[in-house]
């Protein structure tokens, strides 16, 4: 097989400062999103890692309770997400003092563009400590040349406000891909971001990063992301371990592992509509 020379630009390198955070706060629940939340596509429109994270937010602060984390979380995508000034609800769908579920909704320009349900499940400081192994995952490789998706411009906000560190694949290279990610910024301008937020910043990437036909060519739409979660990463690297498979009807399914640096910590699935551009 003959190979394949990128043709993508590296990021230069003062473009890797980036805005001050995802979303700045303009009230108790309303926000106005900045350039890190850029879809690569469209930059009116907004990636959905960024929202997803912030409609967690909601969730957890809707009954703060660190002993109560979110394990399953379903992102409804009901179109694009548009940048500019935006609001979030949630509320108690099935309340419970060892399982309860919420549920939360995104707004902008007056529209419903995202909504997502959550179960939290209360933990139990080692109980079962005894039957968890850890898993062993690859070391965060040392920085390096940075080069985003074929047509992408460098300064694509959302890519440069995490580090991406690529342990197999790269944006350039169709096929599966582990990357650890660290996400730079706060979710929220002025507050600490939890575990469980940067995570599902980083897991809706699990499509881009392991397409297997040219973006230039074709369409992966993800509606929808669900990540099902063990346990929050500790620490602020994650490793995700992603991979997409097409079927022969125009769908596909786009699954992740998501780890930290003691093991697997979360499931991530998107499925796909496929369609030629």
């Amino acid at each position: 097989m003959t190979e394949q020379k990128s043709t993508v630009a590296p990021v230069p390198d003062h473009l890797h400062t980036q805005a001050e955070a995802f979303y700045l706060p303009t009230g108790d629940d309303t926000f106005e999103s900045t350039e890190a939340t850029a879809s690569p596509w469209d930059e009116s429109l907004q990636h959905g890692g960024p929202p997803a994270a912030l409609l967690a937010r909601a969730i957890e602060n809707l009954r703060p309770d660190t002993a109560m984390p979110i394990t399953r979380i379903t992102a409804d995508f009901l179109g694009g997400i548009p940048q500019g000034m935006i609001r979030t609800e949630a509320r108690t769908v099935r309340p419970g003092k060892r399982v309860e579920l919420v549920e939360a909704s995104l707004w902008a320009d007056g529209r419903l563009v995202v909504t997502a349900t959550a179960w939290r499940i209360r933990a139990t400081p080692e109980s079962t400590r005894a039957h968890w192994r850890p898993y062993p995952v690859p070391p965060v490789p040392a920085e390096g040349p940075l080069a985003f998706f074929a047509g992408v411009s460098p300064s694509w906000g959302y890519g440069r406000a995490i580090d991406w560190r690529f342990v197999e694949g790269g944006y350039d290279q169709p096929g599966p891909a582990r990357v650890w990610a660290r996400v730079r910024i706060p979710l929220v301008a002025g507050e600490a971001t939890s575990p469980t937020q940067r995570l599902l910043v980083v897991a809706d990437s699990t499509n881009g990063l392991s397409s297997e036909l040219a973006f230039s060519e074709w369409l992966f739409i993800p509606p929808t992301l669900t990540a099902t979660i063990e346990r929050a990463p500790s620490g602020d690297w994650t490793l995700l371990d992603a991979r997409s498979t097409i079927g022969p009807h125009g769908i596909g399914l786009a699954q992740g592992v998501m780890y930290d640096e003691h093991g697997i910590c979360a499931t991530i699935a998107q499925p796909l509509l496929v369609a030629p551009r």
